[in-house]
């Protein structure tokens, strides 16, 4: 087995990749080139190829991916189709979830969704992929993943948020018991970090799925724009008889949400992901007035972060246009005409 990643004119003769690295990116080229340069500074012995699906970027990301990496596969999406939609893209060009990759080429022996947030140890890529060939009933698995600071990502090992699981989340009975299977069963956080054990779900950022999996469950759906499409996919997955494991020696870094930095939109995109994995997967078997209670759980929720996210972004802008205003008395349309355009509205 060759070490390193798989070149352009490998030919359908050669061994099966052991890894297809899918990275979709919306404007974080700099984060991207850092996550690139971990992935390409892989040790071990893993036949791997990259390719990153650019979501209509407009920081130079693509241009920057063809003369800096030019050994990735390079895709640019025309418009933003979101988070599912884009990275089954760049699973479909690896052959995924049918049987003929790149240039008729067997697909890999798994696929990894890695956010370009992240960036990789050396050895991580070699050792998450040694622990699944141990374990051949393993459909997915993910690595412990650290924040900057050095504070777990708590989404790189979940439950699934069924109702109850919700109840005790949005009451805040999970925060008040953080140490409880009962009430904090959805963060898992009574289990050691470093631990590896069988959960429900691992995060986006980095997971691992066996190309078995995905024939058997297929691709991500697409109806999920940028959030829940891990734990829908994962769910998927285990109801087709695979297992979700987290590997806790396995440690990866993760800046989260530098794709979205959390604007409004981003926010009504997370309501709008949690009522529709609660519709697919808990509906139909969920009480009539237990139902609408999630509904307006759900709802009201999002009404209350939205609206303050919004008050927080208004407040932020009259400082900002206040701190801009001189003293002199010249008008003030003369001052700050890019505050007075809609972008700064539109992107918030």
């Amino acid at each position: 087995m060759r070490n390193g990643p798989m070149e352009r004119g490998s030919t359908p003769a050669d061994p099966p990749l052991d890894l297809a690295i899918v990275i979709l990116n919306y404007n974080t080229r700099d984060l991207l080139s850092n996550c690139l340069d971990s992935v390409f500074a892989s040790q071990g012995e893993v036949r791997y190829r990259v390719c990153v699906v650019d979501n209509a970027s407009t920081d130079g990301s693509a241009e920057m991916v063809r003369s800096r990496f030019p050994q990735a596969h390079m895709i640019a999406n025309p418009v933003n189709i979101g988070y599912s939609a884009g990275n089954n893209v760049g699973l479909r060009w690896f052959g995924f979830p049918e049987a003929n990759g790149p240039e008729g080429a067997t697909p890999a022996r798994y696929a990894l969704l890695l956010n370009p947030d992240t960036l990789l140890p050396p050895t991580a890529l070699a050792e998450m992929i040694a622990f699944m060939d141990a374990r051949p009933t393993v459909g997915v698995a993910g690595p412990r993943v650290r924040r900057p600071d050095g504070s777990l990502d708590k989404a790189c090992r979940r439950s699934f948020p069924t109702p109850q699981v919700s109840f005790y989340r949005m009451t805040g009975l999970s925060r008040l018991f953080p140490r409880s299977k009962r009430f904090n069963a959805y963060n898992l956080e009574y289990l050691p970090e470093d631990a590896v054990h069988p959960v429900d779900s691992v995060v986006g950022a980095y997971m691992q799925v066996r190309r078995e999996a995905m024939t058997d469950a297929g691709l991500l759906d697409e109806a999920f724009f940028m959030y829940g499409e891990d734990l829908d996919w994962a769910k998927r997955i285990k109801d087709a008889g695979w297992e979700v494991w987290y590997n806790g020696a396995v440690e990866i870094t993760h800046v989260k949400e530098a794709a979205s930095s959390q604007s409004s939109k981003s926010r009504i995109d997370f309501y709008e992901a949690m009522w529709i994995f609660y519709r697919k997967h808990y509906q139909a078997q969920t009480p009539w007035l237990l139902d609408k209670a999630i509904l307006f759980g759900i709802v009201g929720k999002g009404a209350m972060d939205t609206g303050k996210h919004f008050w927080r972004f208004c407040h932020s802008k009259d400082d900002e246009t206040h701190a801009s205003t001189p003293t002199s008395t010249k008008t003030p349309t003369a001052v700050a005409p890019a505050q007075a355009s809609g972008r700064d509205w539109g992107e918030g």
